[in-house]
């Protein structure tokens, strides 16, 4: 407070504002600041208040039913159409080009109505025609389960957002650290040796030594003792055709020098061989 005798040159040079009673409007750069400038211009948006964000035209119908509870399968469109027009009338003042796409969907809600006011008029097959509002609940039903999925997927723990990630750095000096290798190129190395392996691998041929003497005792021996043997019996395929071919011309030179006999009982019977009868 200043008293009686304090006077405008006291209060300047005290430093204080000469208007004490008046509670200041303001601050500006911290001096308080009593009535509003004359000259302030301030513009028609410095100052914007959203009551509800949409992220769309389906975003903001599916709010309106379930709001006031309406049944998605019968909704009422008389009642959502007039409050969803009195939301598009309120965004068309301050934003033209986001109310084009209210627009459009109340375009939509304007015609749907229409149509049911209409006689419902059955198909070429004489079935009852399907309701007008049925295409909208199905955009309005997928839209509300992505949004349900949507809004699940963003309760789930983020990293950067709910947890961090920790990161610990031990210093190893006594231990050598040798470089990490991926699964993918330990496949490449392998890959490699076996391309250089193609190109410096070597073929080895090499050349039996089959015997006609050696093959006709072998069968002589076969035949010892039985009174005859099948022909088939006498060949072993697992050796290889080297072997069953040069088992054939023993057999050929043993007939050949009557050591033994071939013989078949009628055309198309099984083939017999036996030892040659000797006489003593």
């Amino acid at each position: 407070m200043t008293s009686p005798d304090t006077g405008p040159g006291d209060i300047a040079a005290a430093g204080l504002p000469e208007v004490v009673d008046t509670v200041a409007v303001a601050r500006l750069y911290g001096a308080p600041l009593f009535q509003m400038p004359q000259d302030l211009y301030i513009p028609p948006d410095a100052l914007e208040i959203f009551l509800e964000a949409f992220e769309g035209p389906l975003d903001l119908l599916l709010y309106l039913i379930r709001k006031q509870n309406f049944n998605i399968l019968d909704i009422p469109l008389a009642d959502v159409t007039r409050q969803y027009l009195s939301y598009v009338d309120q965004i068309r003042t301050t934003n033209l080009e986001l109310a084009s796409e209210y627009l459009l969907m109340a375009a939509m809600l304007i015609e749907i109505k229409s149509r049911m006011l209409l006689p419902p008029k059955k198909t070429e097959e004489g079935q009852e025609p399907e309701d007008p509002r049925a295409e909208l609940v199905r955009r309005l039903l997928e839209y509300e389960q992505m949004k349900m999925a949507a809004a699940k997927l963003d309760q789930l723990p983020l990293l950067g957002r709910d947890f961090l990630r920790a990161q610990v750095y031990i210093e190893q000096s006594l231990k050598p650290r040798f470089p990490d290798v991926s699964v993918n190129e330990l496949r490449e190395a392998w890959l490699d040796i076996l391309k250089r392996a193609k190109l410096t691998q070597h073929h080895k041929i090499t050349r039996e030594e089959l015997s006609v003497r050696e093959h006709m005792s072998m069968v002589l021996r076969t035949l010892q003792g039985r009174r005859f043997v099948e022909f088939q019996d006498l060949f072993e395929p697992t050796r290889g055709p080297q072997v069953l071919v040069v088992t054939f011309i023993a057999m050929l030179e043993l007939s050949r020098e009557r050591l033994i006999e071939v013989t078949q009982a009628e055309a198309f019977a099984p083939i017999y061989v036996r030892l040659a009868y000797q006489p003593a």
